[in-house]
């Protein structure tokens, strides 16, 4: 279960004491997304204090998630790319979002401070596809009068690993940029121009923490836990606008989950003034047909006990929880749509 590696990459990269106990009869596992993985390690913690039943989850990227929820080798996978309704049918799942958050460009500058920066949509997506390749090249001078920037080389780092992540910041450049979207395209992982990879969220902000006049992107919560410098961005409403949870939450307010065909939902580029441009909800994938309920109505029980008790949590973290409307339209899917062996429903 890669244990060691979940728990160092919690206290390297989040700063969170989370207990991930020795697997027992009553223990989930789950697999995927590094996006929420702070937050999923908080409730951990509370959840094992609170019931005595732990959680065991492998911070290895949304496409890992995917891969092991197919192949049935955990009980339930996380991805920050919801999956089509097609595909969800085609591979006998359910999906339901968790907990919403941002995806925050950082970067490591010289005497520049956190949201001193300004940056645009189109600005990224033309570093990202290395056709502005200095800090003082005249796009982003423009944008930063009175920001020192040097005349250095921009290092670009991006994910290596099939991310979540990666497909909300290549959603939100392919809808600011056509050239970025023909160019590049928007997918959990990408052939990218330029740039060098780290593995997670945990391994962008470690090679950006590392390496000077570099820019990466990642989860909000790991610019906080790590005090990285965060730009500002502009919004789809000409707004500059710097990343928290109310920013978050402007993006999530006109989501319509009822009408989304199994609950697919991509909320970049929301309009608002207030609404923070790089935002998306995590998604939890399972199989409607259980092949050991106890499991399944174990993972169940969690995320019920996430949405009801674990809102404090999410907020100190930067995330949003889901809106209690959203949480009864999530649990009336678990009624009519997971179910154990014999059709008999779970929860």
């Amino acid at each position: 279960m890669q244990m060691n590696h979940v728990v160092k990459s919690l206290i390297a990269a989040v700063g969170v004491a989370a207990s991930f106990s020795v697997a027992h009869a009553a223990d989930i596992t789950g697999a995927g997304a590094t996006f929420p993985f702070p937050i999923y390690a908080k409730w951990a913690e509370a959840y094992k204090k609170a019931t005595g039943t732990g959680l065991n989850y492998q911070s290895i990227g949304s496409g890992g998630g995917i891969k092991q929820i197919k192949a049935k080798t955990v009980d339930f996978g996380a991805s920050d790319m919801p999956l089509k309704l097609e595909e969800l049918d085609a591979e006998g799942l359910t999906q339901f979002p968790a907990v919403i958050g941002g995806v925050v460009p950082v970067v490591n500058l010289d005497g520049v401070a956190p949201g001193a920066m300004k940056m645009t949509g189109e600005v990224l997506a033309g570093i990202y596809m290395g056709k502005i390749t200095k800090w003082n090249a005249a796009e982003i001078v423009a944008l930063n009068p009175g920001v020192k920037l040097p005349a250095e080389d921009i290092t670009v780092v991006h994910r290596s690993d099939g991310s979540g992540t990666t497909f909300l910041w290549t959603d939100y450049l392919s809808k600011v940029s056509a050239e970025f979207k023909t160019a590049v395209g928007s997918a959990t992982a990408v052939k990218w121009p330029v740039g060098m990879g780290g593995k997670g969220n945990e391994g962008v902000a470690a090679n950006v923490q590392r390496i000077k006049n570099s820019i990466g992107y990642v989860e909000y919560a790991f610019v906080k836990r790590n005090k990285m410098t965060h730009t500002q961005l502009k919004n789809t409403d000409g707004v500059y606008v710097s990343p928290d949870d109310e920013n978050f939450k402007a993006a999530a307010a006109n989501a319509d989950w009822a009408k989304a065909p199994g609950m697919y939902l991509v909320l970049t580029n929301q309009p608002g003034k207030a609404s923070w441009p790089v935002t998306g909800a995590s998604f939890i994938l399972m199989h409607k047909s259980q092949a050991d309920a106890e499991k399944g109505k174990e993972v169940l029980k969690f995320f019920d006990w996430a949405f009801k008790n674990g809102g404090a949590m999410a907020t100190e973290l930067e995330y949003v929880s889901m809106p209690t409307p959203v949480v009864k339209q999530i649990e009336d899917g678990w009624k009519a749509k997971i179910k154990d062996g014999s059709g008999k429903a779970l929860w």
